[in-house]
Formats: structure tokens, sequence, C-alpha cells
């Protein structure tokens, strides 16, 4: 199996040591006992990597408690890839802190996120899988994650309520569950349709970021305000209103002391229905695409750029959306030789 340059792992090793007290403490959680062994877990965790991932793109993110067991665990990988993380905040800033340091070194790269605890024993089976998911990965637009068929109705796990096959051996996740009591277990079990999350996640640098800023709280708010907006609900327009009254004000007050007059003024608050209605055509006529995910775009790498969004997924406008329209309407009106 050939390595893959862009892909990248870091390996979560932190924890406070009490899972397995008496033999686990803080300094020595149980990542860095040798319970199956002779190599701790987290020798095996980075052992097991060896032939889907280089070495050099091997990360750990400890703390500072463990940073020296750890170094010390892992004597051959350079000290700069075994990092403490500044505080415990969970899996969410640890996956954003990962995120992070492979961007920097790769914007194309592919990260996988992983425990530094887990039992393998089918060590080529989870090579193959691996590499399979990082390369699936790289096409973007999707976030993967390891699912285990469950042997028992286990309460320590959390669950994958499993969706429809999408080829290659990979399904849609309908969404995460919580470990359940016993009896919610038992029914998952016997359903067939959920799977133990093993806690190992797949993604592109770029899709991450885009899906951590699309689901950040306050572009969500500013997501649903526009989507009411462009549905002309009447509490969000009139607070539009308002507040772009303030600012239409103030710019003509500045446009008079500065001697400013303009022919004609189009407002991209109107411009951008006109907008919407040529991305809509643009799709019919083949000359733009869509994506699963809904989202309009226009495929310009041909011409030497990159792809520009023109709808969102959820059918709210963007700026070009306003610029074509505002571009049409210039154009009809003056024509290219009386804008010059």
């Amino acid at each position: 199996m050939r390595e893959n340059k862009h892909a990248y792992v870091c390996i979560m090793a932190g924890g406070s040591g009490e899972r397995f007290w008496p033999m686990s403490r803080q300094h020595t959680p149980k990542h860095l006992l040798k319970l199956f062994s002779a190599r701790t877990l987290v020798e095996e965790t980075v052992r097991r990597l060896e032939g889907v991932v280089p070495l050099g793109n091997v990360f750990v993110l400890t703390n500072e408690a463990q940073l020296s067991g750890t170094r010390a665990a892992l004597p051959f990988l350079p000290p700069e890839q075994i990092i403490a993380e500044p505080a415990k905040r969970d899996t969410a800033p640890a996956a954003a802190l990962a995120t992070g340091l492979v961007r920097v070194r790769d914007p194309e790269g592919v990260l996988a996120l992983l425990p530094a605890d887990a039992l393998i024993k089918d060590t080529a089976t989870f090579a193959r899988q691996l590499a399979g998911a990082m390369r699936r990965a790289a096409l973007g637009r999707a976030l993967l994650t390891f699912a285990i068929k469950p042997t028992h109705p286990a309460t320590g796990f959390g669950y994958l309520e499993m969706a429809e096959p999408v080829g290659d051996g990979f399904r849609r996740v309908a969404r995460f569950v919580e470990k359940p009591d016993l009896p919610t277990a038992r029914r998952y079990v016997a359903g067939c349709n959920h799977a133990w999350n093993a806690g190992m996640f797949i993604w592109q640098v770029s899709t991450f970021l885009a899906e951590a800023e699309r689901q950040a709280p306050l572009i969500m708010e500013a997501q649903e305000i526009l989507r009411k907006w462009e549905a002309k609900d009447a509490d969000t327009v009139a607070l539009w209103r308002r507040m772009n009254g303030w600012a239409y004000s103030g710019f003509d007050v500045t446009y008079r002391r500065l001697g400013v007059d303009f022919d004609h003024i189009y407002y991209e608050s109107e411009t951008y229905l006109l907008g919407r209605t040529l991305v809509m055509e643009g799709l019919e006529n083949g000359v733009l695409t869509q994506k699963e995910d809904g989202s309009i775009w226009a495929d310009l790498r041909t011409d030497g750029l990159d792809e520009k969004l023109l709808l969102r997924a959820d059918g709210t406008s963007v700026y070009m959306t306003q610029d074509i329209g505002t571009a049409q309407l210039r154009y009809d009106d003056y024509r290219p030789s009386s804008m010059i």
C-alpha cells in the first residue's frame, strides 16, 4: 500500500487517567500502559499507520501533564510532532486544533482524527479501510467516520444511526446517538440499523473548515435571518428596513456634502431576484452545476479560475447573485457604450 503525501493523522492522547485506576494515573493514562502487548496503546496506534500515512505526517495531541510520558513512549517521533494542548476542551476543539495544524502544512491535506487507546486486532483491514476513507475524503463534501458492527447491546458506547448506502462500502449517517440505556441498546442491536461510534473521523481540511463555519451558532442565526428575509417575513423585513434606513440616510448626507449624484441607483436587495432567476436559467441550460447539497455553482476552472458559489444549498443568495442581477439591469438600461 503506497503512502499518501497529503494524508495526515492526529492522535488524541489526553485523558485524566481515571478509567484504569489504580493502573492508570494522571501522568500515565491507559494509552501509556502496555495492556495487550509489549507496546503502549499509543505506540500501537502509531505503528498501525505504517504504509498508509508518512510518519512525518503523524501528530499526537496530549496535555502538559502527559507530554513527557508521551514523548518517552514514542521516541521515534520528533518531539515537535507531539503537542500539548493549552487546555482540556474535549473532541471538538481538538478537531479544530488538529485541522489547523494540518492546514498550515498542507491546505489540500486530508486528516484522520483517531483515539490513542483503541484495540484493533485486524490491522490489515483497518489500514485498508483507513486508506479508502482518506481517498474518499479527498474528494471533498463529506465528513467520514468509522462504524463498528455491535456484538452486544452496549450502554458505554455512542451509536450511529445508519442511512442509505452511497457506494464503495460507505453509508450516510442519519444521526449520532448518545450512550443509550439498556432497553434502547437492545432495540438498536435487534434493528440492525445502528453501529457503535468508533470515535474516528476523517475529512479534508477545507471541508471541515467550511462545515465548522456553516454550523457556528452565530452563522446559523444569520442564515436563519436571511431565509426569513428572502421569504418576506414581516418582522424581519421591518427590522431590515429600519436598519437600512439609518445607513441610507448616512449615505445621502455624505454624498450631498461631496457633491456626488447618480443617474440611477440599483438596490441589491432588489436585484438579487433577477440574479436568482438568471442563475436558475443557467442551471436549466447546463451552463451551471448543482452539487449534492443543492447549491449552484459556476465552474470557471477551465478559464484558470475556480468554482464560484451562486446560490446556497438552502436557496438563499450570495453577493454574486446580486451582482449578476445588477449587471443585467445596467446592461439593459445603458448598454456598455453608455457606461463608459
